[in-house]
Formats: C-alpha cells, sequence, structure tokens
C-alpha cells in the first residue's frame, strides 16, 4: 500500500525519523526531541550543479546517510509551516527510494503535539534513484513531452502571466500549463484535505487520466504541488525540479504569455 504523503500530527507514527527542514537558527532555538536538521541551503545548491544532479547517486547517498535514517527507516518531515520546504525534502527523498511523510502544519503541529522521533540509525541506505511514487522531469524530457503531460504551474498569477519574472530573463508560462498556486492548497500553514485539494485541481483542469508535471520557479512549489496531486489521488505524477528558471534559460524553450 502506498504511504499518503502528508500526516496530520495525531496520526503521527512514531517510529518516524524526524528530519527538520527549518533554518539553522530557528532549529537552534527549538526542534522535537529526536531530531535532525536537513542542510537544505546545500541541498538546493548542490542540485543545481554537475555534483548534485539527481542523476549522480554519490552527493546524495553521502548527504541522505548523513540524516541516518537507517536502511529500513522512514523520514518524519517538518518546516516552518509553509510546507514547501518540507515537499522539497520528501520529494528528493521518496525519489531515491527513501519512505518519507510530511506533518501537516509544520513545527508548530509538531512542538504542540510533543512528537518524538526514533534514535538515529547510522548504518548506511543504498539509493534507489526513480523509485519513488513521484518522478523526476528535466527540460529535455519536457520539452519532448509537452502534448502528453498536463503541467501544473503552482507559481503566482503575475509569474504565469509574465509580469513578475523573478530573476528570469524571459516571463510567462510554458505551453498549456494550468495554473493554480500552491497558496491556494494551503490551509493557512496545513495542506488542504484530500478532498478539497481533488477539487480544486479539477476545477483547474486536471483530470486523473493525463500524467501531471508540476513546476514553479526554483522547486519547492512544485514539490508541494506534487505532494497536493498525490494527496488528492491523481496519478502519475513527476516534478520538474529545476522549474521555470530552467525553462527560461534556455531560448529554444516555448513561452506563452497573454496577448
Amino acid at each position: 500500500m502506498t504511504r499518503a504523503p502528508v500526516i496530520n500530527s495525531d496520526e503521527f507514527d512514531t517510529n518516524l525519523r524526524l528530519l527538520d527542514a527549518r533554518n539553522a537558527d530557528s532549529f537552534a532555538n527549538g526542534h522535537a526531541q529526536g531530531a535532525v536538521r536537513v542542510p537544505l541551503e546545500d541541498w538546493v545548491s548542490a542540485a543545481r550543479t554537475p555534483e548534485g544532479d539527481f542523476a549522480d547517486t554519490g552527493f546524495w547517498t553521502d548527504a541522505i546517510n548523513a540524516l541516518a535514517i537507517g536502511p529500513e527507516g522512514v523520514a518524519g518531515i517538518y518546516d516552518d509551516g509553509r510546507m514547501t520546504e518540507a515537499a522539497r525534502v520528501w520529494f528528493i527523498l521518496q525519489y531515491f527510494g527513501v519512505p518519507a511523510v510530511i506533518v501537516n502544519g509544520g513545527w508548530a503541529a509538531v512542538n504542540a503535539a510533543g512528537l518524538t522521533g526514533v534514535e538515529p540509525d547510522a548504518r548506511p541506505r543504498v539509493l534507489r534513484p526513480g523509485s519513488g511514487s513521484v518522478g523526476l522531469m528535466d527540460r529535455r524530457q519536457l520539452k519532448g513531452a509537452l502534448d502528453t503531460q498536463t503541467i501544473f504551474d503552482a507559481r503566482t498569477g503575475a509569474e504565469y502571466r509574465g509580469q513578475d519574472l523573478k530573476a528570469n530573463a524571459r516571463g510567462g508560462h510554458l505551453p498549456g500549463a494550468l495554473l493554480l498556486p500552491h497558496a491556494d492548497l494551503l490551509d493557512g500553514t496545513h495542506l488542504r484535505p484530500p478532498d478539497d485539494l481533488r477539487a480544486r485541481l479539477t476545477a483547474a483542469g486536471f483530470t486523473p487520466d493525463k500524467p501531471i508535471t508540476t513546476h514553479c520557479d526554483g522547486g519547492g512549489r512544485a514539490a508541494l504541488a506534487a505532494v497536493a496531486a498525490v494527496q488528492a489521488g491523481f496519478a502519475p505524477v513527476s516534478v520538474y525540479y529545476l522549474s521555470f528558471s530552467d525553462w527560461a534559460a534556455d531560448e529554444s524553450c516555448p513561452i506563452e504569455t497573454p496577448n
């Protein structure tokens, strides 16, 4: 049975290895008993380099095994309540075959419930790239698969329309992309319930019979969109992890803007 990507604090499994996806200062100011901090800033930087490419398991084997999840362990991830950073960690772990769940509501929910994790297990784990429930899509693959994928654009409306370029030279959206801003997936610091998510995806134009590829500008919102799609019962789902900033940098990649 496939594990749901998000659990509420009252569903917490005490056998989880707790991972804290907040920044170093927040972790130092208080964290769950037994939790280890994920150095997410290093992960984000590495994913954009040849050494940290997901096809090269050297960096990721060392990074993931440093979390001491163990060969049979399951990770329970929380962040500051934005849910995007926890989703980013979840996506990477599950891509490499490490079972993981996100604690809905982030640190506030973890702290209020007094959740604790299992002790570290330093035994190494053999990673299995591409074995997770959510796949990875790169620019070359997506460029050739635009007609077969429903593109889930999790950015803001201004980004989608090309009014907010971020740091990109070009703005707009991928051909045929459907807009569903990541903020609409959340109720405050919690991911919305599955039925609510399913209704929102359906209203936005997504159908369960066509593969979904999510993207944002840099990966975090794309990961959350994938979590939401899976939580809502849609499949198959992939993440274009390098996202729009990667797409816009390649002039051969088509971009649409409103007339």
